[in-house]
Protein backbone atom coordinates (compact mmCIF):
# COMPACT_ATOMS: atom_id res chain seq x y z
CA UNK A 1 0.00 0.00 0.00
CA UNK A 2 1.25 3.28 -0.99
CA UNK A 3 1.71 6.02 1.39
CA UNK A 4 -1.04 8.52 -0.36
CA UNK A 5 -3.10 5.54 -0.15
CA UNK A 6 -2.89 5.06 3.50
CA UNK A 7 -3.67 8.46 4.25
CA UNK A 8 -6.89 9.37 5.52
CA UNK A 9 -9.55 11.77 3.72
CA UNK A 10 -9.51 15.16 5.28
CA UNK A 11 -11.32 17.74 4.79
CA UNK A 12 -11.51 21.65 6.29
CA UNK A 13 -15.00 23.55 7.20
CA UNK A 14 -14.79 26.89 6.81
CA UNK A 15 -17.12 28.92 9.52
CA UNK A 16 -18.26 27.87 12.75
CA UNK A 17 -21.65 28.29 13.07
CA UNK A 18 -24.68 26.29 12.52
CA UNK A 19 -24.23 25.02 9.11
CA UNK A 20 -20.86 24.54 9.76
CA UNK A 21 -21.14 22.77 12.73
CA UNK A 22 -23.53 20.26 10.99
CA UNK A 23 -21.39 20.13 8.21
CA UNK A 24 -17.86 18.58 10.27
CA UNK A 25 -20.11 16.64 12.52
CA UNK A 26 -22.01 14.56 9.24
CA UNK A 27 -18.43 14.47 7.91
CA UNK A 28 -16.10 12.44 10.89
CA UNK A 29 -19.44 10.50 11.17
CA UNK A 30 -18.62 9.16 8.07
CA UNK A 31 -15.03 8.92 8.44
CA UNK A 32 -13.16 11.57 7.36
CA UNK A 33 -10.53 13.71 9.47
CA UNK A 34 -12.02 17.05 9.45
CA UNK A 35 -10.78 20.68 10.40
CA UNK A 36 -12.73 23.27 12.00
CA UNK A 37 -11.98 27.19 11.17
CA UNK A 38 -13.57 29.57 13.10
CA UNK A 39 -12.74 33.11 13.01
CA UNK A 40 -15.15 34.33 16.15
CA UNK A 41 -13.69 32.85 19.78
CA UNK A 42 -16.42 30.98 20.07
CA UNK A 43 -18.72 28.69 17.80
CA UNK A 44 -22.30 29.25 16.85
CA UNK A 45 -22.47 31.92 13.86
CA UNK A 46 -25.32 34.66 14.87
CA UNK A 47 -26.78 32.54 17.27
CA UNK A 48 -24.26 32.99 20.60
CA UNK A 49 -24.52 34.44 23.82
CA UNK A 50 -22.42 36.54 25.81
CA UNK A 51 -22.05 37.86 29.34
CA UNK A 52 -23.16 41.19 30.87
CA UNK A 53 -22.10 41.45 34.25
CA UNK A 54 -24.63 38.74 35.92
CA UNK A 55 -26.48 38.16 32.82
CA UNK A 56 -26.14 35.45 30.52
CA UNK A 57 -27.58 37.26 27.30
CA UNK A 58 -28.49 35.46 24.09
CA UNK A 59 -27.89 37.96 21.38
CA UNK A 60 -31.15 37.71 19.59
CA UNK A 61 -34.23 35.96 20.63
CA UNK A 62 -34.02 32.72 18.34
CA UNK A 63 -37.41 30.28 18.31
CA UNK A 64 -37.87 26.74 15.98
CA UNK A 65 -40.90 24.66 15.05
CA UNK A 66 -41.84 21.29 15.11
CA UNK A 67 -41.32 21.03 11.61
CA UNK A 68 -37.78 21.89 11.74
CA UNK A 69 -36.81 18.52 11.42
CA UNK A 70 -33.36 19.06 10.38
CA UNK A 71 -32.75 21.86 13.55
CA UNK A 72 -34.54 18.91 16.22
CA UNK A 73 -31.55 16.48 14.54
CA UNK A 74 -29.00 18.91 15.46
CA UNK A 75 -30.06 19.53 19.52
CA UNK A 76 -30.41 15.71 19.74
CA UNK A 77 -27.28 15.32 17.80
CA UNK A 78 -25.21 18.05 20.47
CA UNK A 79 -27.09 16.11 23.42
CA UNK A 80 -29.67 19.80 23.77
CA UNK A 81 -32.72 18.43 22.61
CA UNK A 82 -34.52 18.93 26.83
CA UNK A 83 -32.94 22.18 26.92
CA UNK A 84 -35.00 23.89 24.06
CA UNK A 85 -38.03 21.84 24.50
CA UNK A 86 -41.51 22.28 22.26
CA UNK A 87 -45.11 23.52 23.70
CA UNK A 88 -47.36 20.45 23.41
CA UNK A 89 -49.46 22.67 21.35
CA UNK A 90 -49.32 25.82 19.45
CA UNK A 91 -50.67 28.22 21.66
CA UNK A 92 -49.38 32.28 21.00
CA UNK A 93 -51.43 35.31 22.81
CA UNK A 94 -51.78 37.97 20.49
CA UNK A 95 -51.97 41.52 22.36
CA UNK A 96 -53.91 44.45 20.55
CA UNK A 97 -53.64 47.87 22.45
CA UNK A 98 -54.69 49.82 19.73
CA UNK A 99 -58.70 49.55 20.36
CA UNK A 100 -60.84 52.27 21.45
CA UNK A 101 -62.59 50.42 24.27
CA UNK A 102 -59.29 49.12 25.44
CA UNK A 103 -56.70 46.28 24.83
CA UNK A 104 -58.23 43.49 23.50
CA UNK A 105 -56.03 39.67 24.06
CA UNK A 106 -56.42 36.90 21.07
CA UNK A 107 -54.41 33.71 21.08
CA UNK A 108 -53.40 31.72 17.90
CA UNK A 109 -53.78 28.15 19.23
CA UNK A 110 -54.73 24.42 17.55
CA UNK A 111 -56.91 21.91 18.62
CA UNK A 112 -56.20 18.07 18.40
CA UNK A 113 -57.86 17.84 14.97
CA UNK A 114 -56.24 17.16 11.90
CA UNK A 115 -55.57 19.67 8.82
CA UNK A 116 -57.04 22.21 8.57
CA UNK A 117 -59.28 21.79 11.64
CA UNK A 118 -56.63 22.29 13.94
CA UNK A 119 -56.76 26.07 13.41
CA UNK A 120 -60.69 26.20 12.70
CA UNK A 121 -62.02 27.13 16.16
CA UNK A 122 -59.05 29.81 16.82
CA UNK A 123 -59.40 31.77 13.77
CA UNK A 124 -63.25 31.77 13.98
CA UNK A 125 -62.33 33.29 17.48
CA UNK A 126 -59.77 35.38 16.99
CA UNK A 127 -60.70 39.05 17.88
CA UNK A 128 -58.26 40.97 16.18
CA UNK A 129 -60.12 40.47 12.71
CA UNK A 130 -63.93 41.23 11.60
CA UNK A 131 -66.12 37.97 10.66
CA UNK A 132 -65.76 38.88 7.35
CA UNK A 133 -62.04 38.66 7.32
CA UNK A 134 -61.81 35.70 9.11
CA UNK A 135 -63.64 33.67 6.56
CA UNK A 136 -60.93 35.59 4.16
CA UNK A 137 -58.26 33.63 5.88
CA UNK A 138 -59.68 30.14 5.23
CA UNK A 139 -60.03 30.88 1.16
CA UNK A 140 -56.26 32.52 1.23
CA UNK A 141 -55.31 29.04 3.21
CA UNK A 142 -56.81 27.01 0.94
CA UNK A 143 -55.19 28.84 -2.11
CA UNK A 144 -51.82 28.77 -0.44
CA UNK A 145 -52.27 24.81 -0.09
CA UNK A 146 -52.99 24.78 -3.54
CA UNK A 147 -49.86 26.75 -4.63
CA UNK A 148 -46.52 24.48 -6.09
CA UNK A 149 -43.47 25.16 -4.43
CA UNK A 150 -41.58 24.27 -6.82
CA UNK A 151 -42.86 26.58 -9.40
CA UNK A 152 -39.99 29.07 -9.89
CA UNK A 153 -42.68 32.08 -10.74
CA UNK A 154 -43.62 32.39 -7.15
CA UNK A 155 -40.33 33.13 -6.78
CA UNK A 156 -40.64 36.69 -8.77
CA UNK A 157 -44.03 37.62 -6.33
CA UNK A 158 -44.22 39.78 -3.46
CA UNK A 159 -46.25 37.35 -0.72
CA UNK A 160 -48.16 41.07 -0.25
CA UNK A 161 -49.56 41.28 -3.93
CA UNK A 162 -50.46 37.63 -4.04
CA UNK A 163 -52.55 38.08 -0.49
CA UNK A 164 -54.36 41.19 -1.82
CA UNK A 165 -55.23 38.74 -5.02
CA UNK A 166 -56.37 36.44 -2.68
CA UNK A 167 -59.21 39.01 -0.51
CA UNK A 168 -56.77 39.74 2.29
CA UNK A 169 -57.21 43.31 3.38
CA UNK A 170 -54.23 45.42 4.81
CA UNK A 171 -55.66 44.07 9.10
CA UNK A 172 -56.01 40.91 7.99
CA UNK A 173 -52.06 41.02 6.87
CA UNK A 174 -50.53 42.90 9.53
CA UNK A 175 -52.57 40.97 11.86
CA UNK A 176 -51.96 37.41 11.17
CA UNK A 177 -49.69 36.79 7.77
CA UNK A 178 -47.35 39.71 9.02
CA UNK A 179 -47.56 38.60 12.37
CA UNK A 180 -46.04 35.17 11.66
CA UNK A 181 -44.50 36.01 8.20
CA UNK A 182 -41.83 38.58 9.84
CA UNK A 183 -40.83 36.65 12.82
CA UNK A 184 -40.24 33.82 9.97
CA UNK A 185 -39.13 35.29 6.88
CA UNK A 186 -37.36 38.64 8.71
CA UNK A 187 -39.52 40.59 6.28
CA UNK A 188 -42.64 41.87 6.01
CA UNK A 189 -45.54 40.84 3.64
CA UNK A 190 -44.71 43.44 0.42
CA UNK A 191 -40.76 42.89 0.75
CA UNK A 192 -40.90 39.12 0.48
CA UNK A 193 -41.35 36.62 -2.04
CA UNK A 194 -43.84 34.60 -2.16
CA UNK A 195 -42.19 31.15 -2.70
CA UNK A 196 -40.31 31.46 0.62
CA UNK A 197 -43.18 32.63 2.47
CA UNK A 198 -45.43 29.70 0.82
CA UNK A 199 -42.99 27.39 2.31
CA UNK A 200 -43.09 28.93 5.72
CA UNK A 201 -46.91 28.40 6.11
CA UNK A 202 -47.86 25.56 4.05
CA UNK A 203 -44.97 23.99 5.96
CA UNK A 204 -46.00 25.23 9.39
CA UNK A 205 -49.62 25.87 9.07
CA UNK A 206 -50.90 23.25 6.78
CA UNK A 207 -48.94 20.07 6.80
CA UNK A 208 -49.24 18.23 9.72
CA UNK A 209 -51.61 19.68 12.91
CA UNK A 210 -48.55 19.42 15.16
CA UNK A 211 -45.98 21.36 12.62
CA UNK A 212 -45.67 24.97 14.13
CA UNK A 213 -45.68 24.16 17.83
CA UNK A 214 -42.92 26.55 18.83
CA UNK A 215 -39.77 25.75 20.99
CA UNK A 216 -37.14 27.83 22.06
CA UNK A 217 -34.14 27.40 24.32
CA UNK A 218 -34.45 27.14 27.99
CA UNK A 219 -30.87 27.69 28.76
CA UNK A 220 -28.23 30.54 26.96
CA UNK A 221 -28.09 29.75 23.19
CA UNK A 222 -24.26 29.42 23.98
CA UNK A 223 -25.08 26.23 26.05
CA UNK A 224 -26.21 24.86 22.93
CA UNK A 225 -24.08 26.00 20.06
CA UNK A 226 -21.02 26.46 21.47
CA UNK A 227 -20.24 24.19 24.37
CA UNK A 228 -22.77 21.23 23.69
CA UNK A 229 -21.67 21.80 19.94
CA UNK A 230 -17.88 21.67 20.87
CA UNK A 231 -18.27 18.69 23.34
CA UNK A 232 -19.99 16.79 20.05
CA UNK A 233 -17.02 17.43 17.51
CA UNK A 234 -14.77 16.63 20.09
CA UNK A 235 -16.02 13.30 20.81
CA UNK A 236 -16.59 13.21 16.64
CA UNK A 237 -12.97 13.59 16.59
CA UNK A 238 -13.05 17.00 14.68
CA UNK A 239 -10.08 19.35 15.41
CA UNK A 240 -12.03 22.96 15.92
CA UNK A 241 -9.57 26.08 15.12
CA UNK A 242 -11.08 29.27 16.91
CA UNK A 243 -9.81 32.92 16.32
CA UNK A 244 -8.56 31.23 12.98
CA UNK A 245 -8.25 33.65 10.25
CA UNK A 246 -8.98 31.63 6.27
CA UNK A 247 -7.79 33.65 3.68
CA UNK A 248 -7.79 31.85 0.69
CA UNK A 249 -8.56 27.64 -0.08
CA UNK A 250 -6.65 26.64 -3.56
CA UNK A 251 -6.66 23.58 -5.62
CA UNK A 252 -4.00 22.12 -5.96
CA UNK A 253 -2.52 20.34 -9.57
CA UNK A 254 -3.34 16.80 -8.03
CA UNK A 255 -7.01 17.83 -7.00
CA UNK A 256 -6.24 18.52 -2.99
CA UNK A 257 -6.92 21.86 -1.31
CA UNK A 258 -4.29 24.01 0.67
CA UNK A 259 -6.28 26.32 3.21
CA UNK A 260 -4.28 29.05 4.19
CA UNK A 261 -5.02 30.63 7.77
CA UNK A 262 -2.98 33.19 9.67
CA UNK A 263 -0.99 30.54 11.25
CA UNK A 264 -0.74 27.56 9.08
CA UNK A 265 -1.95 26.17 5.89
CA UNK A 266 -4.10 22.78 6.01
CA UNK A 267 -4.19 20.35 3.05
CA UNK A 268 -7.16 18.65 2.45
CA UNK A 269 -8.68 16.36 0.09
CA UNK A 270 -12.03 18.77 0.69
CA UNK A 271 -13.13 22.05 1.65
CA UNK A 272 -16.94 23.51 2.92
CA UNK A 273 -17.27 27.07 2.80
CA UNK A 274 -19.62 28.17 5.64
CA UNK A 275 -19.78 31.29 6.02
CA UNK A 276 -21.72 34.67 5.08
CA UNK A 277 -22.22 35.18 1.11
CA UNK A 278 -19.78 38.30 0.73
CA UNK A 279 -17.20 36.31 2.71
CA UNK A 280 -17.98 32.90 0.57
CA UNK A 281 -17.23 35.29 -2.54
CA UNK A 282 -14.00 36.82 -1.46
CA UNK A 283 -12.98 33.20 -0.71
CA UNK A 284 -13.82 31.44 -4.00
CA UNK A 285 -11.31 30.75 -6.15
CA UNK A 286 -12.22 31.45 -9.80
CA UNK A 287 -14.09 29.43 -11.97
CA UNK A 288 -16.28 28.04 -8.18
CA UNK A 289 -19.43 29.30 -9.92
CA UNK A 290 -20.85 30.37 -13.33
CA UNK A 291 -21.84 33.50 -11.85
CA UNK A 292 -20.12 34.52 -8.33
CA UNK A 293 -21.29 38.02 -8.29
CA UNK A 294 -24.82 36.76 -7.72
CA UNK A 295 -23.67 36.18 -4.18
CA UNK A 296 -23.24 40.15 -3.63
CA UNK A 297 -26.36 40.69 -5.12
CA UNK A 298 -28.15 38.54 -2.18
CA UNK A 299 -29.68 41.48 -0.02
CA UNK A 300 -29.71 41.70 4.22
CA UNK A 301 -32.01 41.88 6.81
CA UNK A 302 -31.72 43.48 10.22
CA UNK A 303 -32.72 42.21 13.40
CA UNK A 304 -32.63 44.41 16.89
CA UNK A 305 -33.37 42.98 20.18
CA UNK A 306 -34.36 45.48 23.15
CA UNK A 307 -33.58 43.79 26.23
CA UNK A 308 -35.30 45.19 29.67
CA UNK A 309 -34.08 44.12 32.96
CA UNK A 310 -37.30 45.15 35.51
CA UNK A 311 -36.85 44.98 39.54
CA UNK A 312 -40.10 43.24 39.68
CA UNK A 313 -42.35 40.90 37.50
CA UNK A 314 -44.39 42.30 35.20
CA UNK A 315 -45.12 39.64 32.78
CA UNK A 316 -46.82 36.77 33.86
CA UNK A 317 -46.51 34.64 30.05
CA UNK A 318 -42.95 32.65 28.63
CA UNK A 319 -43.91 34.93 25.36
CA UNK A 320 -46.82 37.17 23.59
CA UNK A 321 -47.05 38.97 20.57
CA UNK A 322 -48.18 42.75 19.70
CA UNK A 323 -50.34 44.65 17.43
CA UNK A 324 -51.32 48.31 17.34
CA UNK A 325 -47.23 48.87 18.62
CA UNK A 326 -43.94 49.09 17.42
CA UNK A 327 -43.34 46.08 19.62
CA UNK A 328 -43.34 42.40 17.96
CA UNK A 329 -42.42 40.13 20.13
CA UNK A 330 -41.82 39.69 23.61
CA UNK A 331 -39.98 36.80 25.48
CA UNK A 332 -39.19 36.50 29.22
CA UNK A 333 -35.59 35.65 29.56
CA UNK A 334 -35.35 35.62 33.24
CA UNK A 335 -34.30 31.99 33.90
CA UNK A 336 -32.51 31.28 31.36
CA UNK A 337 -30.37 34.43 31.81
CA UNK A 338 -29.42 33.69 35.17
CA UNK A 339 -30.87 37.37 36.47
CA UNK A 340 -30.44 37.22 40.79
CA UNK A 341 -32.10 39.21 43.30
CA UNK A 342 -35.44 38.96 41.97
CA UNK A 343 -36.81 41.36 39.14
CA UNK A 344 -37.71 40.18 35.44
CA UNK A 345 -35.91 40.22 32.52
CA UNK A 346 -37.61 40.98 28.84
CA UNK A 347 -36.19 40.60 25.77
CA UNK A 348 -38.16 42.53 22.81
CA UNK A 349 -37.54 40.63 19.49
CA UNK A 350 -37.78 43.35 16.42
CA UNK A 351 -37.05 41.24 12.88
CA UNK A 352 -36.98 43.67 9.67
CA UNK A 353 -36.07 45.84 11.74
CA UNK A 354 -34.44 48.67 9.04
CA UNK A 355 -36.27 51.63 10.89
CA UNK A 356 -34.61 51.25 14.19
CA UNK A 357 -31.56 49.26 13.46
CA UNK A 358 -29.22 52.74 13.99
CA UNK A 359 -30.91 54.64 15.79
CA UNK A 360 -28.98 55.26 19.64
CA UNK A 361 -29.51 53.75 22.34
CA UNK A 362 -31.85 56.13 24.06
CA UNK A 363 -33.57 56.74 21.66
CA UNK A 364 -34.69 53.37 21.63
CA UNK A 365 -35.09 53.70 25.56
CA UNK A 366 -37.78 56.19 24.61
CA UNK A 367 -39.77 54.56 22.14
CA UNK A 368 -39.70 51.47 23.80
CA UNK A 369 -40.26 51.55 27.29
CA UNK A 370 -43.76 53.41 26.83
CA UNK A 371 -44.93 51.00 24.54
CA UNK A 372 -43.93 48.07 27.16
CA UNK A 373 -45.93 50.16 29.80
CA UNK A 374 -48.52 50.51 27.58
CA UNK A 375 -49.21 46.71 26.89
CA UNK A 376 -47.81 45.58 30.93
CA UNK A 377 -49.63 47.57 33.04
CA UNK A 378 -47.40 46.11 35.89
CA UNK A 379 -44.32 47.90 34.10
CA UNK A 380 -45.69 51.12 34.55
CA UNK A 381 -44.54 51.45 38.28
CA UNK A 382 -41.43 48.94 37.90
CA UNK A 383 -37.52 50.37 37.79
CA UNK A 384 -35.55 49.78 34.86
CA UNK A 385 -32.45 48.10 36.30
CA UNK A 386 -30.87 48.17 32.90
CA UNK A 387 -31.49 48.95 29.31
CA UNK A 388 -29.73 47.45 26.45
CA UNK A 389 -30.24 46.77 22.91
CA UNK A 390 -28.21 44.43 20.48
CA UNK A 391 -27.84 44.70 17.09
CA UNK A 392 -27.44 42.21 13.74
CA UNK A 393 -27.23 44.46 10.89
CA UNK A 394 -26.65 41.90 8.45
CA UNK A 395 -28.99 39.03 10.37
CA UNK A 396 -30.35 37.46 7.73
CA UNK A 397 -30.19 37.24 3.81
CA UNK A 398 -33.46 39.16 2.24
CA UNK A 399 -36.35 37.08 1.51
CA UNK A 400 -36.91 39.46 -1.44
CA UNK A 401 -38.36 38.56 -4.41
CA UNK A 402 -36.09 37.02 -7.03
CA UNK A 403 -34.04 35.98 -4.63
CA UNK A 404 -34.19 32.22 -5.55
CA UNK A 405 -32.39 32.55 -8.78
CA UNK A 406 -29.29 34.28 -6.54
CA UNK A 407 -28.77 31.75 -4.05
CA UNK A 408 -25.98 28.46 -5.07
CA UNK A 409 -26.83 24.99 -4.03
CA UNK A 410 -24.36 23.17 -2.13
CA UNK A 411 -21.84 21.84 -4.96
CA UNK A 412 -19.77 24.09 -6.68
CA UNK A 413 -18.08 23.61 -10.38
CA UNK A 414 -14.87 22.74 -8.85
CA UNK A 415 -14.76 18.78 -7.62
CA UNK A 416 -14.20 18.90 -3.67
CA UNK A 417 -15.74 22.59 -3.10
CA UNK A 418 -18.97 23.42 -1.57
CA UNK A 419 -20.42 25.76 0.36
CA UNK A 420 -23.09 25.70 3.07
CA UNK A 421 -25.20 28.58 4.83
CA UNK A 422 -28.79 29.72 5.44
CA UNK A 423 -28.21 32.01 2.39
CA UNK A 424 -27.57 28.55 0.11
CA UNK A 425 -30.50 26.90 -1.56
CA UNK A 426 -32.16 24.94 0.86
CA UNK A 427 -35.62 25.53 -0.02
CA UNK A 428 -35.86 27.69 3.85
CA UNK A 429 -35.72 31.05 4.53
CA UNK A 430 -32.70 32.23 6.87
CA UNK A 431 -33.34 30.17 9.59
CA UNK A 432 -31.82 27.56 12.08
CA UNK A 433 -33.47 25.06 10.37
CA UNK A 434 -32.15 26.40 6.91
CA UNK A 435 -28.97 26.65 8.08
CA UNK A 436 -28.30 23.26 9.63
CA UNK A 437 -30.03 21.84 6.41
CA UNK A 438 -27.13 23.61 4.68
CA UNK A 439 -24.35 21.87 6.50
CA UNK A 440 -26.04 18.20 5.80
CA UNK A 441 -26.54 19.04 2.21
CA UNK A 442 -23.00 20.56 2.11
CA UNK A 443 -21.38 17.32 3.65
CA UNK A 444 -23.50 15.11 1.39
CA UNK A 445 -22.11 16.69 -1.76
CA UNK A 446 -18.75 16.49 -0.36
CA UNK A 447 -18.75 12.47 0.56
CA UNK A 448 -20.59 11.99 -2.59
CA UNK A 449 -17.02 13.66 -4.91
CA UNK A 450 -15.05 11.51 -2.06
CA UNK A 451 -16.91 8.40 -3.34
CA UNK A 452 -18.08 7.63 -0.06
CA UNK A 453 -22.05 5.75 0.59
CA UNK A 454 -23.67 7.55 3.36
CA UNK A 455 -27.29 8.16 4.67
CA UNK A 456 -28.66 11.50 4.79
CA UNK A 457 -30.31 11.53 8.38
CA UNK A 458 -33.31 13.39 6.91
CA UNK A 459 -33.89 11.31 4.07
CA UNK A 460 -36.82 13.40 2.97
CA UNK A 461 -34.69 16.63 3.03
CA UNK A 462 -31.85 14.62 0.90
Amino acid sequence: MTADAARPTRAVVVGGGLAGITAALELAEAGVRVTLLEGRPRLGGLAFSFQRGELTVDNGQHVYLRCCTAYRWFLDRVGGTALAPLQDRLDVPVLDIAPANGPRLGRLRRSGLPVPLHLARSLATYPHLSLAERASVGRAALALKGLDLTDPALDDTDFASWLRAQGQSDRTIEALWDLVGVATLNATAPHASLGLAAMVFKTGLLSEAGAADIGWAQVPLGDLHDTLARKALDAAGVRTELRAKVAGAVRAADGSWRVETDGETLEADAVVLAVPQREAHALLPEGALDAPDRLLEIGTSPILNVHVVYDRKVLRRPFFAALGTPVQWVFDRTDSSGLQGGGQYLAVSQSAADDDIDQPVSVLRERYLPELERLLPAARGAGVRDFFVTRERTATFAPAPGVGRLRPGARTRIPGLCLAGAWTATGWPATMEGAVRSGLSAAGAVLTTLGRTHDHPLQEAA
